[in-house]
């Protein structure tokens, strides 16, 4: 956890995540990234030089209309002395049954990303702490590049001024490898997901066509995201005073 830690304070510093007052809703799936995101800012309220408060909110898109169990979520955030908020929506259903869509990841996820908004607001939190990765973020990058033909991904932090929430994510440092490590070494119980199309989106093909070209090119995965750093794509500028973006990896 404390290699965790040390990407996710770095991120919160270099990108100004968290500030005093602040009051987090961190997005948990059950998957990996959400739980060590989950655990990670729950353990930093201990020492970081900003004061916030955490606070869990899962959304069950009930796939196939059955209810997951996510009572191994419920059982870390009392662990970790933070609120759970389990909210049951009714996603799969209007995306596979009802509207069955060819292409279901993109209403998919803009359901999702609303229904979280509508919560994290209810409950009264003025950010939102999402679980992607630096893999993510590399992914991301070359799929808008391959699918659209543009440069671009998600940024470290952005404010939706619709909503008035601003989305934050810490684990933009943490490479795939030490989130799986980290989970496999806290024993986090994953909550499988039931989604129909998981394993089969682009995003499982970008994923293994990284790995393939990781294999042939060690630190290709690395290149691609200083690169998109020295550009200063979507707000990935680097710091005047750390321009050599590998030091992160390398330590």
């Amino acid at each position: 956890m404390q290699k965790i830690l040390g990407y996710i304070r770095r991120a919160c510093q270099e990108f100004d995540l968290i500030e005093d007052g602040d009051r987090i809703a961190v997005g948990v799936s059950g998957g990996k990234d959400s739980l060590v995101l989950l655990a990670g800012l729950a353990k930093m309220r201990r020492f970081y030089e900003k004061k916030y408060e955490v606070t869990a909110i899962t959304l069950d898109p009930r796939f196939g209309g059955a209810e997951t169990d996510y009572s191994p979520v419920e059982r870390l955030c009392t662990e970790l002395d933070v609120e759970f908020h389990l909210i049951k929506t009714d996603i799969g259903e209007i995306v596979f049954d009802i509207r069955k869509e060819p292409n279901p990841c993109s209403l998919c996820a803009k359901m999702r990303r609303g229904a979280l908004h509508d919560a994290a607001k209810e409950l009264g939190c003025n950010k939102i702490a999402l679980g992607h990765n630096n893999d993510d973020a590399v992914e991301t990058f070359m799929m808008n590049l391959f699918n659209e033909g543009r440069i671009g991904c998600f940024a470290p932090i952005s404010y939706l001024s619709r909503k008035d929430i601003t989305l934050i994510r810490p684990l933009v440092f943490a490479p795939e490898s030490a989130v799986m490590s980290c989970a496999r070494r806290n024993d986090f119980e994953i909550v499988k997901s039931k989604c129909p199309a998981d394993k089969t989106t682009s995003r499982q093909t970008t994923k293994e066509l990284l790995a393939r070209l990781e294999h042939e090119n060690r630190g290709v995965k690395m290149r691609i995201f200083g690169a998109m750093r020295r550009a200063g794509i979507d707000r990935w500028g680097c710091k005047e005073e750390n321009n050599e973006v590998e030091q992160w990896e390398e330590t």
